[in-house]
């Protein structure tokens, strides 16, 4: 299982979450350059621990076990996976 950022996200991206990341898997941050155009924040699937750290510290409740995003918002799995595939962070 990995962690998910969906729809509540866009326009919000509220760094709580990326703050509270052990393995530092949730970008842009504030301090990178993409955050400014960025839509929202995304979760790396690959380098996600499945700790849940982030799920409490998003004010807008964006961020879902994988297995538990609603229906109307499963394509954000692949978002999420696309733009780290997109941007190559953390590889």
């Amino acid at each position: 299982m990995t962690f998910v950022i969906a729809e509540p996200c866009i326009g919000t991206k509220d760094t709580a979450c990326v703050d509270s990341c052990p393995v530092d898997c949730i970008h842009p941050r504030a301090d990178e350059v993409e955050f400014t155009d960025a839509k929202m924040l995304y979760i790396d699937p690959v380098e996600c621990i499945d700790c849940g750290a982030c799920v409490p510290e998003c004010p807008v409740e964006a961020i879902f076990p994988d297995d538990e995003v609603p229906e109307e918002w499963d394509h954000y799995l692949e978002i999420n996976a696309q733009w780290y595939e997109e941007t190559g962070y953390n590889r």
